[in-house]
């Protein structure tokens, strides 16, 4: 297995459906790593770490606002106190607001901020200390293509996406002295409970636009960020894959 004996922190997966979290969460499972669920929603992510936990994995939930640095310490503190180490780390928590620029409140933009961005800031300046000591360790950041081509509609989530990309870019500088690789998927348009909710016509639309002519779905993302976890990704890092159907080319 891929991740055998590897320690893997996930923010935001405890989302239960379809959300890519979970995806992440169990597909890098499968691949033998124990995973660290951290999520806002304690009930969320307990279900889960059960999931894990019924297929013959290892798994601890944890809970916690990304953005809140003392939150993510205990996050990270309990999750050595299980585990002894974090080998991989990926800031998938995410929320969007959205709303035209000229009709955004200032609460939608700080909110989304905080959750997407700083979280990361938060999360990763945490895990970073630690990869540092043991001078090895993967950080993959949850972008979107909404960061790389913005979308009416979305400036606050565009924004804070566009900052993760410079944040992976420029966080990939300064660990990659100590063996820390750091990279960040962009998904495109993903099935979710989101998309979900979308009228019919207006999803096809969407599909029509993509040369592979559909929606992705959370495995997808979730095969992008067992490959960015991996030992096969060894010499790859400040990159950012657009898991998208090549929308954004």
């Amino acid at each position: 297995m891929l991740l055998e004996g590897q320690i893997a922190l996930i923010t935001g997966a405890g989302r239960g459906g379809k959300g890519i979290g979970r995806s992440i969460a169990l597909r890098l499972a499968k691949e033998g790593a124990k995973i660290v669920i951290a999520d806002f929603v304690s009930e969320a992510a307990d279900a889960v770490a059960k999931e894990i936990v019924d297929m013959g994995g290892e798994a601890l939930a944890v809970y916690g606002s990304v953005s809140n640095p003392e939150d993510v310490e205990k996050m990270v503190a309990e999750a050595v106190d299980k585990f002894g180490r974090i080998d991989i780390l990926v800031n998938n928590a995410g929320i969007t607001r959205d709303n035209l620029l000229v009709r955004m409140s200032e609460q939608e933009w700080d909110m989304v901020l905080d959750t997407n961005l700083k979280g990361v800031f938060v999360c990763t300046k945490a895990v970073a200390k630690l990869m540092m000591r043991q001078r090895s360790g993967k950080i993959v950041n949850m972008a979107s293509v909404m960061g790389l081509m913005g979308n009416a509609g979305q400036a606050n989530y565009s924004a804070s996406k566009g900052g993760v990309i410079a944040l992976t870019k420029t966080t990939a500088k300064e660990l990659g002295s100590r063996g820390v690789n750091v990279n960040a998927v962009a998904p495109g348009f993903i099935q979710t409970v989101m998309t979900e909710e979308m009228p019919q016509d207006a999803k096809q639309g969407i599909a029509a636009q993509i040369p592979l002519r559909r929606l992705g779905t959370p495995d997808d993302v979730a095969e992008a960020v067992l490959f960015l976890s991996s030992p096969a990704s060894n010499y790859i890092t400040g990159q950012v894959i657009a898991v998208d159907g090549g929308m954004v080319m």
